[in-house]
């Protein structure tokens, strides 16, 4: 089996913000994972990365929110994308009055 493509779309959530997701399905999974899924999920306020989700070759599953890296318990994608929305949403509801 080949990497096949699952997600790569680009959402606008405001003139001045958006979500890009990015989902492969592996043949084996990458150094540091446990499950064949590699995906970088990033959301874009004003030109700035301020929350994004990735699992690196060798560094596993994590999420940056701004300059704070978490690691992250992957378990799906389909509950990477309620998380990573979920994150969106408590962002954007944090900084209404930026």
């Amino acid at each position: 089996m080949k990497a096949r493509l699952l997600v790569r779309q680009r959402i606008e959530v405001h003139a001045f913000a958006f979500a890009e997701l990015v989902i492969w399905q592996l043949p084996v999974p990458l150094k540091g994972s446990v499950h064949r899924f590699k995906y970088r999920l990033a959301y874009v306020v004003d030109g700035v990365c301020v929350l994004r989700y990735d699992n690196e070759a060798g560094k596993g599953d994590h999420r940056h929110l701004g300059q704070i890296e978490t690691d992250y318990a992957f378990s799906s994608p389909r509950q990477l994308m309620a998380d990573f929305f979920g994150d969106i949403q408590r962002y954007n509801h944090e900084h209404a009055d930026d």
